[in-house]
């Protein structure tokens, strides 16, 4: 079983950048696409970006393309959201998520298996 755990959030003023991680554990992490999706209070789980297994595919959401970036160092399995530009309507709770195919997360939340925890990210205007 993959293991995901999520740090970096936090508040940040508008028009900043934030850092989130997430680290995967356990057997075959490395084999696995991960990104992440996010909350908002009262709205649905909503894709914000994936890299796949070898770090070569890399899709986001078109509500953060052009101001997020997703990298991946697999010798680590570790996976970075680099947010930039950032808005009060980016606030959330951002859950790390892993699955077999990048497909998976690029569908729904609902065809992903593997989360983190969740980090808090507030973006004060």
């Amino acid at each position: 079983q993959v293991h995901l755990v999520e740090s970096g959030g936090g508040l940040v003023q508008a028009g900043g950048s934030l850092r989130l991680s997430c680290t995967a554990s356990g057997r075959a992490a490395s084999d696995y696409a991960m990104g992440w999706f996010r909350q908002a209070p009262g709205k649905e789980r909503e894709f914000v970006g994936v890299i796949g297994a070898s770090g070569g595919d890399i899709y986001l959401g078109g509500s953060v393309k052009g101001r997020f970036t997703i990298s991946r160092i697999n010798d680590r399995n570790v996976i970075y959201l680099e947010m930039n530009k950032v808005k009060p309507e980016d606030s959330g709770v951002y859950y790390c998520a892993a699955a077999p195919m990048i497909s998976a997360m690029t569908s729904s939340y609902k065809y992903v298996d593997l989360w983190g925890q969740g980090t808090l990210v507030t973006v004060s205007s």
